[in-house]
């Protein structure tokens, strides 16, 4: 006769073990002896996007390098603040290694081994080269220091447990390409400048019900988190512009028809626009390979 207490015990004990495995953190890389480049790194900040989100909503010129954190950034399931990230030793990101910084984005972990929610898009930056985290990395101790003290996120129960992001990362990470095939060595720079660094995806491609992106529409569209209209479309389906349109555009912030960009995307162009050009013409290229998706 089987015994249900016993039997339950064992369940109990298989569920919370596996579950235990499933949500553990990433370890840190390992960055092989690698040092960083501050020069390089300034265009991988550029590229990656990162005083769009740490610098105060509207800062200009040299205040867009102090990463003081605290934009706010509405979700279905709460609202999260960009973290101070400035080399300030206590309220910012001054103490952490160069493995603190690439565990941190390819694996969206902390240095004390917390999940980081993504909201920080750490499943575009998973795609990322350590020699560029590694040059980033040297960059970022250059900016200034900010004492400024973090947000606390404004997100409620279940989301509030961090050990589940291990369950979603389980779930929804995972390492690769959405454009591959035979690419051109334009192409490829695009691809990992759009898909890995600037991270166009996490804004251009709707989600599913748990937040994660609906890859099968890569870059189609998907509703604005701030409830106002949509981002809008970029594959060849709804951009009929050509590369040289675009890449101006990614320079400019002008359209072909004279319109300027808006919203987060004139923050995009600001920082686009300090690419390299043959940067800006890559992504135009790798635009223009992305399959068609219409929205309907």
């Amino acid at each position: 006769m089987v015994r249900p207490l016993p039997v339950l015990a064992l369940l109990v004990a298989f569920g919370a073990g596996s579950y235990w495995f499933v949500t553990r953190p990433a370890p840190a890389p390992d960055m092989g002896g690698l040092t960083g480049d501050a020069a390089k790194g300034e265009q991988i900040f550029w590229a990656g996007g990162c005083a769009s989100c740490h610098a105060a909503e509207g800062a200009t010129g040299e205040a867009k390098l102090v990463l003081a954190g605290g934009r706010a950034f509405p979700s279905d399931f709460g609202t999260f603040y960009a973290p101070n990230i400035s080399p300030d030793p206590e309220a910012g990101i001054g103490d952490w290694s160069m493995s603190d910084l690439a565990r941190a984005m390819q694996a969206g972990v902390s240095p004390d081994g917390r999940h980081y929610y993504p909201a920080f898009p750490y499943t575009s930056y998973q795609n990322a080269d350590l020699q560029d985290l590694a040059d980033l990395h040297a960059f970022m101790k250059t900016l200034p220091a900010d004492s400024t003290a973090n947000r606390p996120h404004d997100v409620g129960f279940p989301f509030n447990i961090r050990r589940n992001l291990g369950g979603w990362k389980w779930l929804f990470t995972t390492e690769g390409w959405q454009v591959d095939g035979d690419l051109s060595d334009i192409e490829v720079r695009g691809r990992y400048l759009a898909e890995a660094l600037g991270h166009c995806g996490e804004c251009h491609t709707d989600r599913n019900g748990l937040g994660a992106l609906d890859v099968d529409r890569w870059m189609a569209g998907a509703p604005n988190p701030t409830g106002e209209g949509r981002i809008p479309n970029i594959t060849p389906a709804a951009l009929d512009w050509s590369e040289a349109d675009i890449a101006e555009y990614l320079n400019s912030g002008f359209t072909p028809d004279y319109d300027s960009a808006g919203g987060h995307m004139a923050d995009v162009v600001e920082n686009t626009a300090k690419l390299p050009p043959e940067d800006r013409a890559a992504i135009a290229a790798y635009l223009k390979r992305l399959a068609p998706v219409t929205n309907e």
